[in-house]
């Protein structure tokens, strides 16, 4: 069911992203092939193990070949059954025959073992791969529970900066009156109460999106909108780009996937190179013959070792060809991967660097224009200043809470960012970020 929260109880960033691991569609098709790998891994080895059936068969017929042989496996061949008539032209005859068979590939040249160990490689990819998912959805919840919370924000910050423009046209109406100011301020005022009236409407919107979006990164289309618990502005532990290069190169579970497919398609071609070998085969059979249920028959048995060898290959040499390609292949994409890796770790070693720079930097204008806010009011208020000194100063103090709570929570996003491109993005790392 859906999660919700009160506003005592405000959801947290583990809850959000315990909640998307869970009911996560993305999760449960990368889980759901784990287990197909682990199955196809189990029939595997079955291939070891000999092979043993029983069958019951009932059957009626005038055939004479049929009829002959019948006669023999029951044990009820008499002289009379020689005459030419009763060879040409048998009377009916039933046959109930109970039979178990069994045949062991006792030899493959090894094909066997080499696909046992294949399909080991190939359950670890996808085991892998489960993993790699995972750091995307706990990724695609910081991001989108951190739109939320600066959408919120922004709620804010329009409902505040609606509340002051309504004040200040109040206060442009009283000079007005009092013949403090002209007429132009009032219309100034109405405009700025206009325009921050549209901005409370884009907010509200933006934050509908934002609930929109987390949703679908939880996975929980009836989420109730509730209170978010805030992510609160830090720094974060740093390392150099070649370190985190290196801590991507060992714990990146998309890159462990394809070496571990890489290895896998290799045993396929170890593989398939065994079934040109020889392959000796043992196998067995008993059966019980009778008139009918109640009677009874004859036994026979036959048991023997089977060699074969493939003289004519041609398609074999055709799959050898086609596992060396795949293998290829995959070289080429785990080379690709390697590099794109340190692509991304060097692109978010950089966006961490930045906004941490830049979370400093939105902190001192915030403050600065907070102040230079506030002399503007006393000054407008004691006449020494015009309406669009006091306008032009509040946008810049609007511009520059958003711009803070938009360095804040990019901070946070570009951390866990990094976090993801070292493969290090657990649900504990990320709770680290609240």
């Amino acid at each position: 069911g859906a999660l919700t929260a009160s506003a005592q109880e405000p959801l947290t960033l583990r809850q959000a992203i315990d909640q998307a691991l869970g009911q996560s569609p993305q999760a449960a098709i990368a889980h759901a092939d784990d287990q197909e790998a682990k199955s196809v891994a189990t029939m595997a080895r079955t291939q070891l193990m000999p092979r043993l059936n029983f069958t019951e068969d009932i059957s009626r017929g005038d055939d004479p070949v049929y009829a002959f042989g019948t006669r023999l496996r029951q044990r009820q061949f008499t002289q009379a059954d020689f005459a030419l008539n009763a060879l040409n032209r048998p009377q009916p005859i039933g046959n109930f025959s109970t039979r178990f068979s069994g045949s062991w590939t006792a030899f493959d040249s090894f094909k066997t073992q080499r696909e046992i160990r294949r399909a080991d490689l190939s359950r670890e990819s996808a085991s892998s791969s489960a993993k790699a998912v995972d750091q995307q959805i706990v990724l695609h919840v910081v991001a989108a529970y951190q739109s939320v919370l600066y959408a919120q924000r922004e709620i804010y910050v329009a409902q505040h900066e609606q509340e002051t423009a309504a004040a200040l046209l109040t206060s442009a109406d009283e000079h007005v009156k009092a013949g403090l100011t002209v007429e132009s301020d009032r219309m100034s005022a109405q405009v700025n109460v206009a325009s921050r009236k549209q901005e409370l409407i884009t907010a509200q919107g933006d934050l509908d999106l934002a609930w929109a979006e987390l949703r679908e990164a939880m996975g929980t289309p009836d989420l109730k909108e509730s209170e978010l618990k805030p992510i609160e502005p830090r720094t974060f532990a740093q390392l150099t780009l070649e370190e985190e290069v290196a801590t991507a190169a060992k714990t990146r579970p998309d890159l462990s996937a394809l070496a571990q497919s890489q290895s896998a398609q290799a045993w396929a071609v170890r593989a398939t190179k065994s079934d040109f070998g020889p392959r000796v085969s043992a196998y067995g059979n008993w059966e019980e013959d009778r008139g009918s249920l109640g009677t009874s028959g004859g036994n026979n048995w036959v048991a023997g070792v089977q060699i074969s060898v493939d003289i004519l290959p041609i398609g074999k040499r055709a799959q050898l060809a086609r596992e060396v390609a795949a293998k290829q292949k995959i070289d080429a994409q785990l080379s690709a991967s390697q590099q794109h890796v340190r692509l991304e770790v060097s692109r978010a070693h950089i966006h961490r660097r930045t906004a941490e720079l830049s979370l400093e930097t939105a902190r001192v204008a915030m403050d600065q224009s907070a102040e230079s806010l506030r002399i503007l009011k006393n000054r407008y208020g004691a006449g020494l200043a015009t309406i669009t000194d006091l306008l032009r100063a509040e946008d810049a103090q609007r511009q520059s809470q958003s711009s803070y709570w938009h360095a804040v929570y990019d901070n946070a996003t570009a951390y866990a960012e990094l976090l993801y491109a070292t493969g290090t993005l657990t649900p504990d790392a990320a709770e680290d970020l609240q």
